[in-house]
């Protein structure tokens, strides 16, 4: 049989936590430009054409000991700030290096990304590999990917 003491120990906190996570998602989501978004548009496996995106510097195929360095050109204006993300991937979709550049503004004139910098990694292992590059817009409600594979050997 079990005891009441028992319910208060185990039962109460998870009711509890339920009821107040709903509240402060709730609370939440009362903002002024607060969204729940469940649905994800994309996957990392799906290759998306982009027009506004451009990977400048990646070849084909790399050596082991060569580092991979790259930019990217942006094309969309509306994208006047943001946070790029670059990734590389196996053919397996296991990510492999990844680098985070924040807080990238540019005016009219200068759009390759990322700004004073150039992204470069070693990818050690031979194998057939792919780059996604994502950027999200300053609000991180609009993001535009683009990714292309290569090869080291």
């Amino acid at each position: 049989m079990v005891r009441g003491g028992t319910y208060a120990v185990f039962v109460l906190p998870i009711v509890f936590s339920v009821i107040f996570g709903s509240f402060v998602m709730w609370d939440i989501l009362q903002d002024s430009g607060r969204e729940l978004n469940l649905m994800q548009v994309g996957s990392i496996g799906e290759k998306l054409d982009n027009e506004q995106l451009e990977i400048i510097g990646l070849e084909k195929q790399y050596t082991i000991s060569e580092p991979i360095r790259i930019q990217v050109l942006i094309d969309d204006l509306s994208f006047s700030c943001g946070d790029l993300y670059i990734t590389i991937y196996t053919f397996n979709e296991n990510a492999v290096a990844q680098s985070g550049y924040f807080h990238q503004c540019f005016d009219k004139g200068s759009s390759l990304l990322p700004l004073e910098e150039t992204f470069s990694e070693v990818v050690d292992i031979p194998g057939e590999y792919k780059i996604v590059v994502d950027l999200l817009d300053q609000n991180q409600r609009n993001s535009i990917t683009i990714s292309e594979k290569f090869t080291v050997k």
